[in-house]
C-alpha cells in the first residue's frame, strides 16, 4: 500500500461491514437503467468496472422504493418488488467478485419525481409548496432542443403537476416501502443501504423548514421534522437486524433557500440519526433547484473540498463514521481522514473519469489517474433525460462496448500490427495515439507546432483542470511508446514517404485562413491603425477570420495579453462559443476591464449545462454586457472599426455603436479537410484515411475524445 495515501487506503468499518479502504463510490443517478425499472447489463458493467478499479464500497444510486411512483428519471432502478431481485443479486455478486462491498441508495423523489408528473400522478409532499418568487433561471441558457428534452416530463399528453399532502396512512406506507426495499437489498446479498434524506427528495422535504409547514407531529420543531427519517431508520433496523449496514445521506445546508436547513440543523439531525440506530451519516448539501448556478453550489459542488467543514462539524457531534463528499482530491481526502474531519470519502465524478483511481493510488502511481475536468457532461446528460456520459472517459457507461480496453490491466492486443501516422497533437490525436500504441500498433505522431495539446492549450490557460488533462494525455501517450515529432508539418508527400500504412488525421479546427492577427501592445491604444471598416460575417454560420481587418482585432488565440490591459479599457468579444465565454469571464475578472460579449445564436452550446449556468452567472456578477446579434440582413449585421463595433440597424431597430479599445474574434471555427483531400487525390484509399476530432467536423472536446477512443478500439 502506498504510504502517501495510508489513511485513505486503510481498512474501515461501517457497522458490521468491513471495507478494504476508505474510498466510497458516491451514489449517482446516471439514467442508464432500463425504462422498466430493471438494472440491465450496461449499468451492471458500469458498477463492476468501479469495483474492479479498487473502491472499497460501491453505492448504487437512487433506487426507487415505490417505483414507478416517486421516480425522477426515465431510466431509474427499482427495488420496489421481488421481481427486481435477480438484477440486485447480480449487482452484489459483481461488486464482491472484485473485493468491493455493495450497497444501494434508497429513494423516493417526492416533489421532484418527474416520472410522476409525466404520468399525471400526484407528487407526495409534506406540505404544498409555497411560491418562492425571485429568480428562476434554470432554462434561460438552454438551446431550443435542450429545452424540449429537459421539459419532456411536463409536456406529455398525460402530464400534470399537482401535489398530495401526505396523511398519517401515507407516512406509514412510505416507511413500509423503505423497510421492504432494505430487506429486499439484504436478501439480494447487498452489504448495506443508504436512505437518501437529501437533495430535495421526500425524506429531505420533511427535514427542511423551507418545505415542511405541517402542524402535526411531523412538522414544526427539528425533532418533529426528523421524525419520518428516524422512524424509517428504526423500521429498517427492526426488519433487517444489525447485519445490514445502514446509514443516511443528509444535507448540511440548503443554499439560496430562505429558511432552509443550516449547519446546526444538520449536526442535531446527525445526532438523532445515531440515536435511532444508523451506522454512519453521509454529509452533502442542496440548493434552490430553480437556480442554474446554484446547482454547482449543491448538490453538484464546484468548489474543491467545499463540504469538508460540514462533515467535520458533524463528526464532532457523533461517534458513528462520517462520510464526506464534494470534489475531494486524494491528497486532501487522506489528510481529512488523518485530521479527523471524516472517516470515509465518497468520490463520484472522479470515479466516472477513472474507475481505476483507487488501484493507481495503491500502486503508488497517482499521476496516472485520468483527471476529471469538471465539465459536468455527466450531469448535463441526465438533466436532458439521457444516459450519463463522461467527457474524458469514453468508456463510462459503455463498458461493454470497450470490453478488454482497460487502463491498469493490459488492454486487448491487436492481431494486426499497423504502422500508423497520426497528424495533430491535440486531444483527439493524443487520445487515439495512446490507445493505438497500447494495443500494439507502431504509432508516430506529427505536430506542426512546438507543443502538444492543440486548441485545448488555449482553454487550459483559462481552466486549470483542462491543463491537468493535457498533461495527462501527453504523459500517457509517451508512456505508451508513441513517437512524437514536434515542429513537424505533415504533408501528403511526407506521409506517403513514411512507413505508415494508415493515416489518422486529427488536425483540429482553425479559426483563421491566411494571415493571423498577433496581439498588439495593450498599453498603447494610440498605435491602432486607421484601417477601413469591414463587415463581420453573419453570426448564423461558421466563418473564418477575414484576412484583412483592423489590427486591433485579435484572434482568440492571441488575446492573452489583454489580461494585463489597463483598468477601464473596453473589450468587445465577438462570438459566444466556449472560448469566447471563457475569455469574457477571464478578461472581466482580470481587473477593471469593461467587456461586451456579442452573442451568436446560442450561449456556449458546447458547454454542458451546469458549466454554462456557472458561466452565465459569472458574467452577470462581473458586469459583462451581453448583446444578442440577430440579423435578417447579413450585410448589416456587425461592422468592426479601429475603435468601435457597430451593430447595424435591423428589423426596425436603431443602429448601435460600441466604442472599444480592443476587439477579440472568438467565433467561426472551421474544419481542415485539405490534407485528407490531398491524400485521396494521390490515390490513398478511404480505408487508410481516418479523420477524427474537430479537424473532421467542429464539435469540441467530448466528441474529439470519444471519436478517438472508438477508432482506437476498432483498428
Amino acid at each position: 500500500m502506498s504510504s502517501r495515501f495510508e489513511h485513505l487506503l486503510a481498512p474501515g468499518r461501517i457497522g458490521a461491514l468491513t471495507l478494504r479502504n476508505r474510498i466510497v463510490m458516491a451514489p449517482m443517478g446516471t439514467n442508464q437503467e432500463r425504462a422498466d425499472g430493471f438494472l440491465g447489463e450496461p449499468i451492471l458493467g458500469y458498477y463492476e468496472q468501479r469495483a474492479r478499479g479498487g473502491a472499497g464500497l460501491i453505492i448504487a444510486g437512487v433506487a426507487a422504493v415505490a417505483w414507478p411512483d416517486g421516480a425522477c428519471n426515465p431510466g431509474q432502478a427499482a427495488i420496489s418488488d421481488d421481481r427486481f431481485l435477480p438484477d440486485w443479486r447480480a449487482f452484489a455478486e459483481r461488486c464482491k467478485r472484485h473485493g468491493a462491498a455493495a450497497a444501494v441508495q434508497l429513494q423516493h423523489a417526492g416533489k421532484v419525481a418527474q416520472q410522476d408528473v409525466a404520468s399525471g400522478r400526484a407528487l407526495w409532499v409534506p406540505s404544498t409548496p409555497r411560491p418562492k418568487g425571485g429568480l428562476n433561471d434554470l432554462f434561460d441558457e438552454l438551446t431550443a432542443e435542450e429545452r424540449t428534452k429537459a421539459t419532456a416530463a411536463f409536456t406529455q399528453p398525460t402530464s400534470r403537476q399537482h401535489y398530495h399532502e401526505m396523511s398519517g396512512d401515507d407516512i406509514a406506507l412510505l416507511i413500509e416501502h423503505f423497510a421492504a426495499a432494505a430487506e429486499r437489498a439484504q436478501r439480494a446479498g447487498l452489504d448495506g443501504v443508504e436512505l437518501h434524506a437529501g437533495h430535495g427528495y421526500l425524506l429531505q422535504s420533511f427535514l427542511s423548514p423551507a418545505s415542511n409547514f405541517r402542524d402535526d407531529e411531523y412538522g414544526g420543531s427539528l425533532e418533529n421534522r426528523a421524525r419520518l427519517l428516524l422512524e424509517t431508520i428504526r423500521a429498517v433496523r427492526a426488519r433487517c437486524g444489525a447485519e445490514l449496514a445502514l446509514w443516511c445521506r443528509i444535507d448540511a445546508r440548503e443554499f439560496r433557500m430562505a429558511g432552509g436547513i443550516g449547519e446546526s440543523d444538520a449536526r442535531r439531525t446527525a445526532a438523532l440519526v445515531e440515536q435511532a440506530g444508523a451506522d454512519a451519516v453521509h454529509i452533502s448539501a442542496y440548493a434552490d433547484p430553480t437556480s442554474g448556478a446554484g446547482f454547482t453550489e449543491a448538490p453538484l459542488l464546484h468548489e474543491p473540498g467545499g463540504y469538508l467543514p460540514f462533515a467535520a462539524g458533524v463528526r464532532q457531534r457523533v461517534s458513528i463514521p462520517v462520510i464526506a463528499v464534494g470534489r475531494i482530491e486524494p491528497e486532501r481526502a487522506d489528510a481529512a481522514i488523518r485530521d479527523g474531519q471524516a472517516d470515509f470519502i465518497a468520490m463520484g465524478r472522479k470515479l466516472l473519469a477513472d474507475p481505476d483511481l483507487p488501484n493507481y493510488l495503491a500502486a503508488g502511481q497517482p499521476e496516472r489517474v485520468r483527471p476529471c475536468v469538471y465539465s459536468y457532461q455527466c450531469v448535463s446528460k441526465v438533466f436532458l433525460r439521457e444516459a450519463a456520459r463522461c467527457t474524458v472517459n469514453p468508456q463510462m457507461g459503455r463498458e461493454l462496448d470497450f470490453e478488454g480496453e482497460r487502463e491498469v490491466a493490459p488492454v486487448a492486443r491487436t492481431a494486426l500490427r499497423r504502422n500508423i501516422a497520426v497528424v495533430g497533437g491535440g486531444p483527439a490525436g493524443l487520445e487515439f495515439a495512446r490507445r493505438a500504441a497500447q494495443r500494439g500498433h507502431r504509432v508516430t505522431l506529427f505536430e506542426r507546432s512546438d507543443a502538444l495539446g492543440g486548441r485545448l492549450r488555449l482553454a487550459a490557460q483559462l481552466d486549470p483542470e483542462l491543463a491537468r488533462f493535457v498533461h495527462w494525455l501527453v504523459d500517457e501517450a509517451t508512456r505508451a511508446g508513441v513517437k512524437i515529432h514536434l515542429s513537424s508539418e505533415a504533408t501528403a508527400e511526407s506521409l506517403l514517404q513514411s512507413a505508415a500504412d494508415c493515416f489518422v488525421l486529427a488536425l483540429g479546427a482553425q479559426r483563421t485562413r491566411g494571415a493571423t492577427h498577433p496581439a498588439q501592445p495593450v498599453d498603447r491604444p494610440e498605435r491602432l491603425p486607421g484601417a477601413l471598416s469591414r463587415p463581420v460575417p453573419p453570426f448564423d454560420r461558421a466563418e473564418p477570420l477575414p484576412e484583412s481587418l483592423p489590427d486591433n482585432v485579435l484572434d482568440a488565440e492571441h488575446a492573452a495579453p489583454l489580461l494585463d490591459a489597463p483598468a477601464g479599457q473596453r473589450v468587445a468579444v465577438l462570438g459566444s462559443d466556449v472560448i469566447g465565454v471563457k475569455l469574457c469571464e477571464a478578461l472581466a475578472a482580470a481587473g477593471g476591464l469593461k467587456v461586451t460579449l456579442f452573442e451568436q445564436q446560442d450561449f456556449a452550446p458546447e458547454m454542458a449545462l451546469p458549466r454554462r449556468w456557472r458561466a452565465a452567472d459569472a458574467l452577470r456578477r462581473l458586469n459583462v454586457e451581453r448583446v444578442v446579434v440577430k440579423c435578417a440582413s447579413p450585410t448589416k449585421c456587425v461592422t468592426v472599426e479601429p475603435g468601435a463595433v457597430v451593430l447595424g440597424a435591423d428589423a426596425g431597430a436603431a443602429e448601435r455603436r460600441f466604442e472599444v479599445e480592443h476587439i477579440v474574434w472568438a467565433r467561426g471555427l472551421v474544419a481542415q479537410p485539405e490534407l485528407a483531400d490531398a491524400l485521396r487525390a494521390r490515390g490513398v484509399s478511404a480505408q487508410q484515411i481516418h479523420e477524427i476530432g474537430d479537424g473532421a467536423d467542429v464539435r469540441y472536446l467530448t466528441a474529439a475524445i470519444h471519436e478517438a477512443a472508438e477508432l482506437g478500439a476498432r483498428l
